[in-house]
């Protein structure tokens, strides 16, 4: 059996990072490469991580990310969503510092937040090409349009969420009929190429 190459999907932060896929010739479901992204950098799944951020420790915040790298993190992911903090200003704080420390900048950032204010100030502050962390239609097609435009500007990728105006897919009838219909908004009317992984 033959195997012919999915176009890789290509992000970086100061470095390169080309995570590769394979698809057999007869059409099965392609077998993609493992990727490990570092998810100890994000407020709602650290409560360590959410203690230096809410205490202003951005210098042992920061030694969490170089670690996360160090243990062979090919991406780290930074969500700040807490209640007590202000959101946007703590990732804009967060992903400066992170700019100025190669051994850290060298992996590409997924900006994770639930606010699309949050995500585009990250998106300003982000070396190479990141990914967001997500875009859906649960807000309508209209801005979930106008998001991946703004991810596309920014040179990101993005992961889109099974979510719609109905709410989030719960069978799996919904989780296709929903990632077609955003897959066919995103390339048939956003411009976006599946090819080049856009998303």
């Amino acid at each position: 059996m033959s195997e012919t190459l999915i176009p890789p999907m290509l992000l970086s932060g100061l470095e390169p990072v080309t995570i590769g896929a394979v698809a057999t010739a007869d059409g099965q479901a392609p077998r993609a490469t493992f990727v490990n992204v570092g998810e100890r950098t994000n407020v709602t799944g650290s409560k360590a991580f959410a203690r230096m951020i809410l205490n202003g420790e951005f210098d042992q915040a920061l030694a969490v990310a170089r670690q996360q790298v160090e243990n062979g993190a090919q991406v780290i992911d930074i969500n700040m969503d807490e209640a007590m903090l202000d959101s946007q200003a703590a990732m804009v704080r967060f992903l400066n510092l992170i700019a100025s420390e190669p051994d850290i900048s060298r992996v590409p950032v997924m900006i994770d937040s639930s606010k699309w204010s949050v995500i585009e100030a990250g998106l300003r502050c982000v070396q190479g090409k990141g990914i967001v962390n997500s875009i859906s239609m649960k807000e309508g097609v209209e801005e979930f349009k106008r998001q991946a435009t703004l991810v596309r500007r920014y040179g990101a990728a993005a992961v889109v969420m099974a979510f719609d105006e109905k709410g989030q897919a719960d069978t799996y009838a919904r989780k296709i009929e929903i990632c077609e219909r955003a897959y066919r908004i995103l390339v048939d009317e956003g411009g976006l190429s599946a090819g080049r992984h856009h998303f």
